[in-house]
């Protein structure tokens, strides 16, 4: 798996064209550091190059080095996130015996640097309210003493102090300082992943103890909400991006390494399954041409389903830069097992309300009350194994997106039921109530949602049903993925069956009612999805299959 990272970084660094990289390094110097994404294209081509790629590269790689470890204390651009990935590869440049003398001179740059004047973000104190740039500044100053030998142990033990306190009840980081309702899931692995790298390179202070039990019991939780096709979970900002799961491979290789240690080499081997798959993800939209920093298949130029800071330059090399943090952890003697696809469950703390179920070759998320900026409460995910992930629905859609989606046309949508009440339509997905569940197991969950309306899921028979139970005339919306911004499916209806075509395989959604087209458009990151609706009185069943053609 180490040759497989390194592949890939060397994938992800493909995405910019010797003249990209050119133009960026001159702008940069003409408008000085201004974030971390050109340190990590930086590191990137460091790694690379010390391990037999773009010998090319070679002297423009040491004047971009030059250039970062002159700046880095000199201004506070990002250096929260940077210091640590420029030492990082340092430590793997002295592995491999090269640049010596060029390591002294960057060495003693860093050696300048005075921590609460070069970094953005650190506690001043141990209750100070502050998000994960603080858990960066610590794992960056940490590193810096393992390369230069500075006394930086308060300082460092301070910010992880002030960062364990965002923990929720089950150990997830609770990233959003604003909202304590809406926690977002790819934030609760960012700072996971960089308590795993403290670790990993040998912290062992007063915190430890704390910090390997959090980290051990997270993983085995982030196992049940990894989906069958290797995704993590959706769920808030920065999603969807192809820099996600390769955060999941850096936590599970850290506990593939534990386990392996005690002895317990099914359960190491469990995660390094995990790992592959969650790679695969990785590997399948880096294949893509031209390469694309988000999953869908828009023109880069768009930043179709990008937030305003998730720009190409910065989030495409983040890819490589967790990559690169799963090299560096990554036990390659260590046994890789059968992914685990067993029955399953697992439901978050409110802070995160979120429901995963996994069983019968199928993996449901439900969000329960979703952030309206990003999701939509109600059934948000259905993924099978092998079929292209949001041929059914890998995300909701919302009608307030902080993320672009080149049109001022917005509508929420999940997979959600609804009512008709003096003739006009009411989907529970367009209420801002939360979603109560009633009870809940791998295989069975009962849902009880706004406007009256009861919902049992069941998992069998290579299929999820639905049965929707309310008074009256009763509804459930059901996206029909329509465009990934290249391709369009195929879609048909009948009276009672809707099937979507795409890459090989049939969405079918079929009920014991009509399905109608609503004659909407609803988007998510994922791309475009028209949107139809089931009916029935008082009770409807509806049936969902992903089916290789």
């Amino acid at each position: 798996m180490k040759e497989k990272y390194l592949e890939l970084m060397s994938k992800a660094l493909s995405a910019y064209s010797d003249e990209h990289i050119h133009e960026y390094f001159e702008r940069v110097k003409a408008e000085g550091l201004t974030e971390h994404g050109f340190p990590r294209l930086t590191v990137n081509i460091g790694v690379l190059v010390c391990h037999g790629y773009r010998q090319d590269l070679i002297p423009l790689f040491i004047e971009m080095m030059d250039f970062c470890c002159e700046q880095i204390p000199k201004v506070k651009a990002a250096n929260d996130f940077s210091v640590r990935e420029i030492v990082f590869c340092i430590f793997e440049l002295q592995k491999n015996g090269m640049f010596t003398d060029e390591i002294e001179r960057w060495k003693k740059v860093l050696s300048k640097i005075v921590a609460t004047e070069c970094y953005d973000k650190f506690a001043s104190e141990t209750d100070q309210v502050i998000g994960n740039w603080a858990l960066f500044t610590a794992v960056s100053e940490y590193a810096r003493s393992l390369l230069i030998g500075v006394d930086n142990k308060d300082f460092v033990e301070l910010q992880i102090e002030n960062q364990l306190h965002r923990l929720d009840e089950n150990g997830m980081y609770m990233d959003n300082l604003h909202h304590d309702a809406h926690q977002p899931m790819v934030y609760d692995l960012v700072p996971r992943y960089l308590f795993t790298l403290l670790l990993h390179f040998g912290y062992k202070g007063k915190h430890f103890d704390r910090i390997d039990k959090v980290l051990r019991e997270t993983a085995l939780m982030t196992l049940k909400m990894q989906s069958l096709t290797g995704e993590m979970a959706f769920g808030g900002r920065s999603n969807q991006f192809v820099h996600n799961e390769p955060m999941l491979a850096i936590i599970f290789e850290y506990e593939a390494s534990r386990y392996a240690r005690e002895g317990d080499h099914e359960t190491a081997g469990r995660f390094k399954a995990a790992i592959k798959r969650a790679i695969e993800v990785t590997e399948y939209w880096l294949s893509k041409e031209p390469i694309r920093h988000i999953k869908n298949r828009f023109p880069t130029g768009t930043r179709y389903g990008c937030e305003k800071y998730a720009y190409f330059d910065k989030y495409m090399i983040t890819a490589a830069s967790h990559l690169f943090s799963a090299y560096l952890i990554c036990d390659d003697a260590i046994h890789t097992g059968n992914f685990d696809d067993s029955d399953t469950c697992f439901m978050t703390s409110s802070h995160f309300h979120k429901l995963f179920m996994r069983s019968g070759g199928y993996f449901l998320e439900f969000d329960t009350n979703a952030d309206p900026h990003y999701d939509s409460s109600g059934l948000g995910r259905v993924h099978r194994y092998g079929a292209p992930a949001p041929i059914c629905l890998s995300l909701p859609c919302t009608d307030t997106p902080k993320y672009k989606l080149c049109t001022e046309d917005k509508l929420r949508a999940s997979l959600c039921p609804g009512v008709v009440k003096d003739g006009k339509e009411f989907l529970s997905c367009d209420s801002n109530e939360a979603i109560e569940v009633v009870s809940y197991s791998s295989d069975k969950a009962r849902l009880k949602y706004p406007l009256g309306i009861t919902a049992n899921y069941v998992i069998a028979d290579g299929c999820v049903t639905v049965t929707v139970v309310g008074d009256g005339e009763i509804l459930h919306m059901l996206p029909a993925f329509s465009f990934d911004g290249e391709i369009e499916t195929v879609i048909t209806l009948s009276n009672n069956m809707l099937e979507i075509a795409y890459e090989g395989w049939i969405c079918r959604y079929s009920a014991n009612g009509d399905i109608r087209d609503l004659g909407k458009t609803a988007r998510n990151r994922n791309g475009y999805y028209k949107l139809f609706c089931a009916e029935g009185n008082g009770k409807l069943d509806l049936k969902i299959e992903i089916i290789k053609i």
